[in-house]
């Protein structure tokens, strides 16, 4: 799954929140909670790099993705905006 699908997938429950979506219950419980899982799986990340193993990692990372999209879109944004940023970084 790219990136965009998957932010796709969670713009679109956004839009159309469903009861037995983790992600719209996510986008109803607001940008606090959200904020908060962002900072819980980042520490996970680092956690599973210094101590666990290569697919734990992914896992972590995988989980740290998926809420970073479900901030920028509850920001408003899109991955778009990150990669014009790192685009910007590289010039």
């Amino acid at each position: 799954m790219s990136i965009q699908r998957l932010f796709d997938v969670i713009e679109n429950r956004r839009q159309n929140p469903s009861e037995e979506s983790y992600t719209s219950r996510l986008f109803a419980e607001g940008l606090p909670k959200i904020a908060q899982k962002v900072g819980e799986e980042g520490t996970e990340v680092v956690i599973a790099a210094l101590a666990q193993d290569d697919e734990r990692l992914i896992e972590e990372v995988a989980d740290l993705t998926y809420h970073t999209l479900v901030l920028l879109a509850a920001r408003g944004l899109t991955p778009a905006h990150v990669l014009a940023e790192l685009e910007r970084r590289r010039r």
